[in-house]
């Protein structure tokens, strides 16, 4: 019994380190990447903070595009903002607009906007990818030489969408070739010092062809849509806003219009749109304020994954109730992600290990279904099949050679005087006496189909299917030498010694005929050989050969 519980918890750790194990290669290979930003969502759609005061948006809005008539506008219209904005003291502007060819028309107007970029000289103008025509490696879009020497940096405009639709985060740096662009949003913050964010491990690789981008970070929103305050155009081109207002503010001009502008779905949207220019404030806002998360090195990930998946097959494997032992794992990685998020500002994916606890969950509810099944057909001394399993086996095996014509053969053992044995030996020596008799019934029964059971006490039973009278014999004669070879050591150098009584009947059961007539007819045999003297067996009459005593053949 001890070697089968030790089996058994073998196979138990082994399934759940393979679990273990793939619930970490899910995670790695983000095949729950859906459930997972869910999750993330709703930790960080409502995790919102008061938003940089310094930061502001000078919006092209509807009610500037009225005013100032169909766009694009005039590149001096923009001098003359950038001019407002300096007398106003504003200290640094992110003009997010694109100028990627001159003025065709009017060759002034990229001098009048260069020009008073130059006088700025704080104005930050962005950089983007796209592919041009149908070729797939991509350009950078960049201001016309002129207006981009004018600028005191350029900054990539580059904006990460998830697969379902959600920007969640960016990476502050990128480029074709290898990541050099910073973000626009990180020069707007000029943080300083080293970059936090996940590391591309292909970043430092150059590829002429390729967008190469570093340092992702997830962004936390300082709230829903319009948390930052937006300032219409027009009214700071004709200098209605008080100069208070803007004195010393981070300024991002960009377009907030329904049609024109970048429409983006966050976190916190709420299925309301956010415009490119607040996402950027957002990215400004994240970084001064020391908010960046960070998504988990993918094998930290993983081996957290595989960790809490041990760690639930361990708590299974303590004596506690297994909705207990549910209760405690299963919150557990929804825990650790928001611990993680809200305490450490890092990222933990659940998903994979929500599953695999939950997988070892049911195969443990499974397993244990099956084991007491196992013992509600077992006996728990021997390990044979029980009373329960006995008739219901028997059953099934006279059904089946009553349909198919076959011989069954059912034989019934007693052990001799073991009241006697228990009386003079103890009980710890007749529990072995019974052991021993078991394993070697077990032994005998080797066919698939062939059931050794024990009834209780001394009491045991050999089904054996598609076995004539003779084959029965044969077998209880190997059974009679073998218990006369046992032998238990039973202190001051005594040897507790069995012999075994058994009656057998073999029957082809035809329409009318019963298991109980079988079992009875084997009994009466038990009986004859009890009264023969014991340490023998008897067959039943056959139903055409008479029965003949031990030594002959039945």
């Amino acid at each position: 019994m001890k070697a089968r519980h030790l089996r058994r918890g073998y196979r138990w750790l082994l399934f759940a380190t393979v679990l273990a194990a793939l619930s970490g290669w899910a995670s790695h290979a983000r095949l729950f990447w859906q459930a997972d930003e869910g999750v993330y969502d709703r930790l960080v759609g409502g995790w919102d903070y008061p938003p940089d005061a310094r930061l502001a948006i000078v919006a092209i809005d509807e009610r500037s595009l009225q005013q100032l008539g169909q766009w694009p506008w005039p590149r001096s219209t923009h001098a003359r903002l950038i001019e407002q904005l300096e007398q106003a003291g504003v200290h640094r502007i992110a003009l997010d607009l694109l100028f990627p060819e001159p003025d065709r028309k009017d060759a002034r107007q990229d001098r009048e906007l260069a020009a008073a970029i130059a006088r700025s000289g704080k104005v930050v103008l962005p950089v983007l990818a796209a592919t041009t025509g149908d070729e797939a490696v991509p350009v950078e879009l960049l201001p016309v030489p002129a207006i981009a020497e004018a600028a005191a940096t350029l900054a990539h405009t580059d904006i990460e969408i998830d697969g379902d639709g959600i920007a969640r985060g960016l990476y502050l740096k990128a480029g074709v070739g290898s990541a050099y662009w910073p973000a626009l949003g990180l020069v707007l913050a000029d943080t300083g010092g080293p970059l936090p964010g996940l590391s591309d491990p292909d970043a430092a690789t150059p590829s002429p062809y390729q967008w190469r981008r570093n340092n992702y970070v997830r962004l936390r929103f300082a709230g829903p849509p319009g948390t930052f305050p937006q300032l219409s155009y027009i009214d700071v081109l004709e200098g209605k806003v008080p100069p208070q207002l803007l004195r010393g503010r981070w300024v991002i001009v960009g377009m907030t219009a329904s049609g024109i502008a970048p429409r983006l779905l966050t976190p916190t949207s709420n299925e309301h749109w956010m415009s490119g220019s607040e996402y950027q404030a957002n990215v400004a806002s994240t970084l001064l304020g020391g908010h960046a998360l960070l998504p988990l090195q993918p094998d930290a990930q993983a081996g957290l994954v595989v960790l809490l998946v041990l760690l639930c097959a361990l708590l299974l494997a303590l004596p506690l109730p297994q909705w207990l032992a549910a209760l405690l794992a299963l919150p557990a990685p929804l825990l650790l992600g928001m611990v993680l998020l809200r305490g450490f500002q890092l990222w933990f994916a659940p998903v994979a290990a929500l599953v695999g606890i939950a997988a070892l969950l049911l195969a443990s509810g499974v397993w244990q279904l099956r084991y007491w099944r196992r013992l509600a057909n077992r006996d728990p001394l021997t390990g044979l099949g029980n009373r329960m399993r006995f008739e219901r086996t028997l059953q099934q095996e006279h059904d089946a050679a009553r349909r198919s014509g076959r011989p069954l053969s059912l034989v019934l053992v007693d052990l001799d005087h073991f009241k006697h044995c228990n009386d003079t030996y103890g009980h710890r020596t007749g529990d072995q006496l019974l052991r021993q008799l078991a394993r070697t019934l077990d032994s005998l029964a080797r066919r698939p189909r062939d059931l050794a059971a024990r009834f209780g006490g001394d009491e045991f039973a050999l089904i054996l299917p598609d076995t004539p009278q003779a084959g029965a014999a044969r077998l209880l004669e190997e059974l009679l030498m073998q218990v006369r070879r046992m032998g238990i050591p039973a202190g001051h150098g005594q040897l507790a010694r069995a012999s075994i009584s058994a009656g057998v009947c073999t029957r082809v059961p035809d329409p009318d005929s019963t298991p109980s007539q079988l079992y009875e007819a084997a009994d009466a045999a038990l009986y004859e050989a009890k009264k023969a003297g014991r340490d023998g067996y008897r067959c039943a009459p056959a139903q055409t050969v008479p029965a003949t005593p031990y030594g002959g053949e039945c």
